[in-house]
């Protein structure tokens, strides 16, 4: 029985990419051996277990056979006279098909590491096109390790499209394109996991309501970047420079989604687009079975961005309307991601990156005034209904004296 380290983490091992998952293949080994030293089975598919102390996946080496449609159509072969060469072979990437043994001994039977030197993300085998889900797992890598300047293979990008056009993504569970998408946007280039899609044909397939964004223009003296689309990546890029939370980035990539069904004859304007977006946010949302606090910062932002532009200009009772609405009482964190998610959408323009976006700090001066105004502050008489009225008075009149002092 012999055990070997695989996949991401000898690729990060040698990559000096940071990783905290290790999974190992057993060559050699059966299922009863496993389980005599204290292995816990886990696999449904195939035979998996984890390591009695470290909890850690050990695989059976594996050879497998396209079966059916889908990433799950898949029969799975397990026999010690699998040999290591024949468990990588079935890997999607290269520089995912290495092993590493107790010594540190690399074993690279297919060019891994040569590919990890070139930066290049190459398929190993012609059986990619046999899983759909690589499409999206080369989508990610591709936006994980664009800081290293790696780009696709033209081969294997050929072969994604190839995927794409025999409609094997339609095969593809809400739940597993909303976990690898979901995984994409919280690396530091998520608008490179979009870009890669639109590339090999899988984003008018998995995202349409993304993909129709490309092509509208708007108007160049607010957005010099002209194209609906590329506005969106670069708000999304945006937020990952800031570091932002996932609902914040999932936001700023669905704001502007309502822009894509402006009629033709209003382009380049896009009167009422935040109205328009509230239904293709929705049907994304509930197709993909995203969460429900991330659909519900995305609505608000889709639905409520443009007035956070215009924060400065708008009248106390309408921004203390706009602060309810986000639930500033409650939870005064949504407000924080609303403005953080705006902010990414003034500045992901050509030329405005580093623009200031005051509007921000303006909103969370108005939040905490708001939240500063309690019960105990009314006068002692006020009771019962009046109550709520009047901190609702007192409130507008704060935000009133703020907005005064913030004019002189």
């Amino acid at each position: 029985m012999q055990v070997y380290l695989v996949g991401g983490a000898v690729r990060d091992h040698l990559l000096g990419h940071p990783y905290h998952e290790k999974d190992y293949v057993v060559v050699g080994a059966t299922p009863e051996q496993l389980l005599a030293e204290g292995y816990q089975p886990v696999g449904k598919d195939f035979p998996v277990f984890l390591h009695p102390k470290t909890k850690e996946e050990y695989a059976l080496a594996r050879t497998e056979r396209k079966s059916g449609v889908g990433y799950h159509g898949f029969q799975f072969f397990t026999d010690t006279t699998v040999k290591l060469e024949e468990d990588l072979i079935r890997r999607d990437l290269t520089i995912n098909a290495m092993a590493m043994d107790d010594d540190g001994t690399v074993y690279d039977p297919y060019g891994g590491q040569q590919d990890l030197d070139q930066k290049i993300l190459r398929h190993v085998s012609d059986a990619f096109t046999e899983d759909p889900l690589r499409v999206l797992r080369v989508a990610r890598f591709a936006a994980r390790y664009a800081s290293y300047g790696f780009k696709i293979a033209d081969e294997t990008l050929e072969l994604m499209q190839k995927i794409a056009k025999s409609g094997e993504l339609d095969a593809l569970t809400p739940e597993r394109v909303w976990k690898e998408t979901s995984r994409a946007l919280l690396e530091d280039h998520a608008d490179v996991y979009f870009q890669t899609l639109k590339a090999c044909d899988a984003l008018k397939i998995l995202f349409p309501e993304i993909d129709s964004l490309f092509g509208v223009p708007q108007r160049p003296e607010y957005h010099p970047e002209i194209d609906c689309g590329i506005h969106t990546l670069m708000a999304l890029k945006q937020a990952c420079l800031a570091k932002y939370a996932l609902d914040v980035r999932f936001a700023v990539l669905v704001h502007d989604l309502g822009k894509a069904l402006t009629p033709v004859d209003e382009l380049p304007r896009h009167i009422m687009h935040e109205e328009r977006g509230i239904k293709p946010v929705t049907d994304l949302c509930d197709r993909l079975k995203v969460p429900t606090h991330l659909k519900s910062l995305a609505l608000i932002v889709c639905k409520e961005h443009l007035k956070c532009h215009q924060v400065k200009n708008l009248k106390p009772g309408t921004l203390w309307r706009l602060l309810q609405r986000l639930d500033v009482l409650r939870r005064p964190e949504k407000v924080e991601a609303f403005v953080q998610a705006c902010e990414c959408d003034a500045k992901g323009r050509l030329g405005l990156e580093q623009r200031p976006y005051p509007q921000a700090q303006y909103m969370l001066d108005a939040m905490q005034i708001v939240r500063n105004i309690r019960a105990q502050d009314l006068p002692e008489h006020v009771t019962g209904p009046e109550i709520g009225e009047m901190l609702i008075q007192y409130r507008i009149e704060a935000l009133a004296k703020f907005k005064e002092l913030h004019n002189n």
